[in-house]
């Protein structure tokens, strides 16, 4: 596969090709979710919302959520709710909270039933509250717990002597009276402002004030991940793994696609390119076996990152193309010559073409056609032809192969003269009367191996 970005093509010759594959794998996926759903029995989760009353900076209610899921409260809702072989430790990890809007703490509890789960978060809130509370109005400064109330008692006492200054002063209307009176007035005033504000600041008046909002809703449907969503997110991870797995190893594939890079690693020239129809039974492998019997049935033996085959022309003007070669065959030839035909092995598309192109020959040249196995090539000995000729598919093998191919070509004594690309194409539905009969293909004998037959 080039390097040139993924396109939605490509994603479709997948999923138009390797269906049954990936159907088959995204069933397995769903059974590893549903498998995973049952070793992780379901949960419930619900909340319980916490008002707290008065003026609240973030870092403070950050500290109130810490302490809502603290050790301290939630060992005290464990102690209280009394649930057989389940410890503080154990809730610790079933309890959370977060600060919400409006000085709102929400605590959430998760339990293997909607009920523990209403009483668990609906516990952990009233412990919460308990303990926030007690600490508000805990100080261990007996003397600095005093003070404030000293304060407000001198307060009173100097609201008093304000009130007696004021009766005590001149009743009459002159300007001095009327200033005094004025003020000792601005003095209550400022003392009684000074005491509001010391009371909205003791944390122990205001912010120890917390209200539950309500008992937790009764949960009516399972915690995420449910079984559902671990079967289908298995059934569709195991899905895209599936493509992506297609598109890499496509991406590392380093079959040889392009006309040039083959005649390079064959070391001879092109001498042109043929177009064999596409007939879904003859293009898959005919191998046997149980692994070769399912790749039949998944359709794994039929190759995704070939493009679709364009629509070609009629019967006619492919043989046109063959008769080409031919005519540069014998060009090339300085005489009369019988050349040997190697055809890789498992190349169905190749060994169609060289038949073709053996019935246009006829006996200028006369083509003898051999298969050869890629793995362990091995061409017969020379005998009474002159040459090879290399007939293959492109985008089916590698170089090594193909340079395995040429060694063994030369190996047996014989140059290769030249290099025949075949290439599937769409058949139009209305073909040509000078269609050539089918026994001219039949006709031509395939060898195996090292044997060879003749045409």
């Amino acid at each position: 596969m080039s390097d040139d970005t993924i396109r939605l093509v490509t994603i479709g010759r997948i999923l138009g090709r390797r269906w049954r594959l990936l159907a088959v794998l995204a069933v397995v996926g769903a059974l590893v979710g549903f498998g995973a759903s049952a070793l992780f029995p379901p949960r419930y989760t619900t909340s319980t919302s916490v008002l707290l009353s008065g003026q609240w900076e973030d870092r403070e209610l950050v500290t109130q959520v810490e302490i809502a899921t603290s050790s301290v409260v939630v060992d005290r809702a464990a102690a209280t709710l009394g649930w057989t072989g389940v410890s503080g430790t154990e809730l610790r990890d079933r309890v959370s909270a977060e600060a919400a809007d409006g000085n709102i703490i929400k605590i959430s509890g998760t339990a293997d039933t909607p009920e523990r789960a209403q009483r668990l978060s609906d516990q952990v809130a009233q412990q919460f509250v308990t303990f926030a509370g007690r600490i508000a109005g805990d100080t261990t400064d007996p003397e600095a717990a005093a003070r404030p109330e000293a304060l407000r008692q001198m307060v009173v006492q100097t609201s008093r002597r304000i009130t007696e200054l004021a009766k005590a002063a001149d009743p009459g209307q002159t300007v001095e009276s009327v200033q005094a009176r004025t003020e000792l007035e601005k003095l209550r005033t400022a003392l009684q402002e000074a005491m509001n504000k010391l009371d909205q600041a003791d944390p122990a008046t205001n912010k120890a004030n917390m209200v539950v909002m309500g008992p937790a809703a009764r949960p009516t449907g399972e915690a995420p991940p449910t079984r559902m969503q671990l079967i289908v997110g298995g059934a569709l991870l195991f899905f895209v793994l599936a493509v992506i797995g297609h598109l890499a190893a496509a991406r590392v594939s380093r079959r040889l696609r392009t006309e040039p890079e083959i005649a390079a690693a064959l070391g001879s020239a092109l001498l042109g390119t043929v177009d064999v129809p596409d007939e879904r039974p003859a293009h898959r492998p005919k191998g046997r076996g149980p692994r070769a019997w399912i790749r039949r049935l998944l359709g794994a033996d039929v190759r995704w990152d070939i493009p679709t085959p364009q629509l070609s022309g009629d019967e006619a003007s492919r043989q046109i193309r063959y008769r080409r070669v031919c005519a540069r065959l014998r060009d090339q030839l300085p005489a009369p010559r019988r050349l040997l035909v190697v055809v890789p092995d498992d190349d169905e598309i190749a060994r169609r073409a060289a038949g073709q192109l053996a019935a246009e020959a006829k006996s200028d040249p006369l083509l003898r056609v051999v298969g050869v196995s890629v793995s362990q090539p091995m061409v017969p000995d020379r005998d009474n032809e002159s040459g090879a000729l290399v007939v293959l598919s492109s985008g089916s093998w590698t170089a090594e192969e193909l340079a395995g191919i040429a060694e063994a070509c030369a190996d047996a004594k014989h140059e290769v003269v030249g290099i025949v690309v075949a290439g599937v194409v769409r058949a139009r539905p209305k073909r040509s009367a000078g269609r050539p009969p089918d026994d001219a293909t039949q006709a031509v004998a395939v060898g195996d191996g090292a044997t060879g037959g003749s045409v």
